[in-house]
């Protein structure tokens, strides 16, 4: 799933996205993979995952290989957002309004999710 946020989000801002975003569209998750970003590294998102009794996975540091298959979705992601601002292109709800790129994070993850990958 595909959420923007903002670089300067906090573990609390982090694990309130998450919530409303995710676990309660779809319920809670077995286990979560992540770099060792503060934000997951952080007491609030440890004692969440325990409250929950949920595992925290972090990847091995300075380890590309752990989570190279995330980073090369975040590079095409990354890609496909540069050229779909690039290009100028609005998209207008029905009754008429432009969004930017935030509010088409839905249609541009359609887009990777329904592409042909190298994996596939």
């Amino acid at each position: 799933m595909f959420l923007p946020c903002n670089k300067d989000y906090t573990a609390m801002d982090t694990a309130i996205m998450i919530w409303n975003k995710v676990i309660s569209h779809t319920g809670l998750f077995q286990n979560i993979i992540s770099d060792r970003d503060p934000k997951f590294t952080s007491a609030l998102w440890t004692n969440l995952h325990n409250m929950f009794g949920k595992q925290l996975s972090l990847s091995t540091a300075h380890h590309p290989q752990t989570d190279c298959l995330a980073e090369r979705m975040i590079q095409t992601l990354e890609d496909i957002i540069r050229r779909f601002c690039a290009y100028g292109i609005e998209f207008k709800d029905s009754y008429g309004f432009t969004h930017d790129w935030c509010t088409s994070i839905p249609a541009l993850e359609l887009a990777y999710k329904t592409s042909i990958h190298s994996s596939t």
